[in-house]
């Protein structure tokens, strides 16, 4: 089956949330000390605008009033004043100015501001795209407790992205955002203890997190989750789970659990064997771009395994998986090329894909190559460019089919 680590750093933006006592006041008492230049009271004000609370919401009035007591040096409202600019909500969208006042709050220490910072230098948004700006203000949100900030560095040390790879370190920031709830980090460090990454290998530690990230909706975590209860790791072997949370993730979108949730309906594995839905769940995940699947369909629709044979088809998805590469695929969208099954007939074609697929070690691929160069099909006639392709097959053992074909036209050639 198929697991995955979980995603990129998260570059989502945050408003900040109001002052409580001031929250309290009766909306006039709150105009008339943003009147007066109370700046937390002008903020307060801002905020009942941007989400209509107690007024007419009203992007503008909020704009005004974020501006009035980010003047005067109030990080929350230089946080959300950019968010402002950032989003175009109430004046123009402006990234360098969303910049501005991000650092503005950043510099005085507000973690909010300083993991939105990092986002814009993460994404190259209102500033140069800059790894190493976006873990320098990613560090400080973490250390004051940030947990978006904290998954993002754990990811960015996992992936040795902007810092040198250390997956200690990821492993200590995705712990530090798990406590705290972060269903990514959850997510992420369930899967470091599943395969030994950073921590001790620990398939209970491993269940925990990632039933904690699963349980909040995570896709990742419910495909490795899954993938968990598929094989019997860390838990009692359990299909039916396994089938229940490969549906989860599938459901949301991952594509690996659209695979293995294909697989196991094409198999009867835990669920009962239907071809239908193997085939539904397969194309999603091929679809976005799996390759090995890809592959898959080609082949069921080559031979007409679970679905009526379409060549069209085969071929379509034989050459979705060749181009990214996948032997198997390249081999066998050459063979269609040969017979000019689903595509029209063209040997030069076939000799291209069998050589894609050849010079990855694919032993089929490898005599078919040997056999167009010795009749000179779709290549110039030649004996020892067959000499040596035929030899390469014969000397793998992964066919014993495959090897003898190879062998056999290796003593015709003599």
């Amino acid at each position: 089956m198929l697991v995955d680590a979980a995603d990129t750093p998260s570059d989502a933006v945050e408003a900040s949330s109001g002052n409580a006592k001031i929250s309290r006041l009766t909306q006039d008492a709150i105009f008339k000390l943003a009147q007066s230049g109370n700046a937390e009271a002008q903020y307060r004000l801002a905020i009942m605008y941007d989400a209509g609370r107690g007024v007419a919401q009203d992007k503008k009035q909020a704009v005004y009033w974020y501006r009035k007591a980010a003047e005067q040096n109030h990080s929350m409202a230089q946080n959300d004043l950019a968010v402002m600019y950032g989003s175009g909500k109430g004046i123009a969208r402006d990234e360098k100015q969303a910049v501005f006042w991000y650092r503005k709050a950043a510099e005085q220490g507000n973690a909010l501001a300083q993991k939105n910072l990092g986002a814009m230098y993460y994404d190259g948004k209102g500033v140069a795209q800059d790894d190493a700006q976006a873990i320098f203000w990613w560090s400080k949100a973490a250390e004051l407790g940030n947990a978006i900030a904290q998954s993002n560095l754990g990811i960015m040390y996992r992936d040795g992205q902007g810092v040198a790879r250390d997956y200690a370190q990821a492993a200590f920031w995705f712990s530090k955002a798990a406590d705290q709830g972060h269903a990514a980090a959850q997510s992420n460090l369930g899967y470091m203890y599943k395969e030994g990454q950073g921590v001790a290998r620990d398939d209970a530690q491993a269940i925990f997190w990632l039933r904690k990230a699963a349980e909040q909706g995570n896709a990742a975590a419910q495909n490795n989750l899954a993938s968990m209860y598929d094989v019997g790791q860390g838990v009692a072997q359990d299909k039916k789970q396994a089938a229940f949370w490969y549906r989860k993730a599938a459901e949301q979108g991952d594509a690996a659990a659209q695979r293995n949730l294909g697989y196991m309906y094409k198999r009867g594995d835990g669920i009962a064997q239907d071809n239908t839905h193997a085939v539904f769940w397969l194309r999603k995940a091929a679809d976005q771009g799996n390759d090995d699947v890809q592959s898959y369909l080609g082949y069921m629709y080559d031979i007409g395994d679970g679905v009526a044979p379409d060549m069209q088809q085969a071929a379509y998805w034989y050459r979705k998986a060749a181009e990214q590469g996948v032997a198997a695929a390249q081999n066998n969208l050459g063979a269609m090329y040969y017979d000019g099954r689903g595509v029209a007939q063209d040997y030069a074609q076939a000799a291209s894909w069998y050589r894609k697929a050849a010079e990855q070690g694919y032993s089929i691929a490898q005599k078919n190559l040997g056999f167009m160069y010795k009749k000179g099909l779709g290549v110039a006639q030649d004996k020892q460019q067959a000499i040596q392709w035929y030899t390469k097959a014969a000397a793998q053992n992964d066919n014993p089919e495959i090897r003898r074909q190879a062998q056999l036209g290796l003593r015709e050639l003599q």
